[in-house]
């Protein structure tokens, strides 16, 4: 089937590009020929995956969203848990990278740079912040997919606004799960991506050093906000005596107060990041080769011409 071409309808897609090539890292077979050859499975992966992404989705505007700071001091101050299990031994602040992804990442930079796709990243910020602020600049503009594996950006879908997750956890790229509010009420029991927010507050997230209220999970936490609206609403109901609110429920959400003061601040992407230059113009696709050398370096020490032809197809480049 041919795809749509980039003069389509306006769609934006944006990339939570870390979960996109740490995917691509352990899923993609590791073909060096020899052991001093540099690693180059989580490049090739990721631009199989956007090529995979373009041609399915057919975008008119990209951005890889990028970790400018993977866990930044605003969400540490308020949890200083946040992400620690992730720290590299001994470091207060370097994440824990498999040491044959570490290289790749530069050439991932230089493989987008050189096809002309934006990388977007504010400092003192996660991806997931980029792309709420930039779902926030431009929703209701376009239609927008978050292409992620991360549950937490389930919290910026939003039917009226057009947003909606391709959630590569199960599927990858190719058999995305497609994330409406539809989907979050009958698999989270939510009715929208705010209230999953509010869920996930409850919850918690181990996986991020989140320890949620203690004894209330998914579901628990999915029908107290059903119950109540909203994460103020609940504790307003907790403060003023609802008398529905009872027992060792009672005592574990009033005991979990000074973590629900806070941890709103953690698991809420942020709306306003600051991302100067950054335009809706400025995402477009490219219609010609950024940087033809460039490429052709990053081709020739890793081995990824196919897959730079790849994209190139899918952006009808070529």
């Amino acid at each position: 089937m041919t795809p749509p071409p980039h003069s389509a309808s306006p769609r934006l897609m944006l990339l939570d590009a870390a979960s996109l090539y740490y995917r691509a890292f352990y899923g993609v077979p590791d073909r060096r020929k020899t052991p001093d050859s540099p690693p180059s499975n989580a490049v090739r992966g990721f631009l199989d995956m956007v090529a995979t992404l373009v041609t399915t989705y057919a975008p008119t505007h990209l951005a890889a969203c990028w970790d400018e700071d993977w866990r930044p001091a605003f969400r540490v101050e308020a949890i200083p848990t946040y992400k620690t299990h992730r720290l590299a031994d001994g470091s207060p602040d370097s994440e824990d990278t498999p040491e044959a992804l570490a290289p790749q990442v530069p050439a991932i930079v230089d493989s987008l740079a050189a096809l002309g796709i934006s990388r977007v990243g504010s400092a003192g910020y996660e991806a997931d912040d980029v792309i709420g602020t930039l779902v926030h600049r431009h929703r209701r503009k376009l239609p927008i997919d978050i292409v992620t594996g991360d549950r937490d950006l389930f919290q910026l879908v939003d039917d009226a606004s057009g947003v909606r997750v391709l959630y590569t956890a199960r599927g990858g790229v190719r058999d995305a799960d497609v994330i409406d509010q539809a989907y979050l009420a009958t698999k989270h029991g939510v009715p929208t991506g705010a209230a999953y927010a509010d869920m996930a507050v409850l919850r918690g997230d181990t996986s991020d050093g989140l320890p949620g209220v203690q004894g209330i999970g998914d579901k628990t936490a999915a029908a107290l906000i059903q119950q109540y609206g909203d994460l103020p609403a609940l504790r307003a109901a907790v403060d003023g005596g609802d008398p529905a609110i009872k027992g060792a429920r009672r005592t574990r959400l009033e005991e979990a107060s000074a973590y629900l003061d806070v941890a709103p601040r953690v698991v809420r992407v942020a709306h306003d990041a600051p991302l100067p230059g950054v335009t809706l113009g400025s995402l477009r696709l490219p219609t010609e080769v950024a940087d033809v050398r460039l490429m052709s370096v990053v081709a020739d020490e890793l081995g990824v011409a196919s897959s730079f032809t790849r994209v190139l197809s899918a952006l009808h480049i070529l």
